[in-house]
């Protein structure tokens, strides 16, 4: 069997007296896409912080493309992509300054800009490519935040609500980022609590509630009508 590109083993984070994330096992293999889906709360945007190498866990194991984080966080990061939830952005900084500082960061070979740029226009985001991020609406400060994490092709890419106020055109470009990175060999994280999309572009579901895992299914089956009286139910 192919090892997991992304796996936790009884991966717990607390807040003080506040848990978090309880005891969540999770492995993502090469070329394939889980969604953690869930309302506000269930723990899904923590348990992808710590996958992303900035919040620290409690209790478990975490590897990313066969690296412990805990043991060599800097080789982990260097295997991510992440957007996050919010924030990230620098207000006065333009899309293509935040380009360049992560192609320096991350040492990118000449040539970076010819796929930055490629990005910035599938996302619509060319014409506002010198524009300081301070006046970005949300949905395109979402869209750069995807661009961001898509830049030097990752093995591991991590999404946190990348569709949450995004137009039609920026939810296609994510979905073809996303089916993309799978195709790359990449594994790819998710974090919405738009089912439908969910659906669109994961394998499989899994349902958080409380900081644990309540469910966990081929996405397919919490599609339509019924998928969606099913995960209603899981979150009661």
């Amino acid at each position: 069997m192919v090892p997991a590109q992304v796996e936790t083993i009884g991966l717990r984070v607390a807040f003080g007296s506040v848990v978090a994330v309880d005891l969540l096992d999770l492995a993502v293999q090469p070329g394939t896409a889980v969604a953690l889906v869930g309302r506000n709360g269930a723990g899904k945007s923590t348990t992808l912080r710590v996958l992303a190498g900035v919040l620290p866990p409690t209790a478990g194991e975490v590897r990313i493309a066969g690296i412990d984080v805990a043991r060599d966080p800097a080789a982990a990061k260097a295997q991510v992509g992440y957007c996050p939830d919010v924030g990230g952005l620098i207000p006065r900084a333009t899309p293509w300054e935040h380009l360049a500082l992560a192609a320096k960061l991350r040492g990118l070979r000449p040539g970076w800009q010819e796929r930055a740029t490629s990005l910035l226009d599938r996302f619509d985001l060319l014409g506002a490519a010198n524009r300081i991020t301070a006046g970005f609406s949300h949905g395109m400060g979402r869209r750069l935040s995807v661009v961001l994490a898509a830049l030097h092709s990752p093995t591991v890419l991590l999404l946190d609500e990348p569709f949450d106020g995004v137009d039609p055109l920026g939810v296609e470009a994510t979905l073809e980022v996303i089916a993309e990175a799978r195709a790359a060999g990449a594994a790819v994280v998710v974090s919405t609590h738009l089912l439908a999309l969910a659906v669109a572009c994961c394998d499989e579901a899994v349902v958080l509630r409380g900081g644990r895992v309540v469910g966990a299914a081929p996405a397919t089956q919490l599609a339509g009508p019924v998928g969606e009286q099913h995960y209603r139910s899981l979150l009661s």
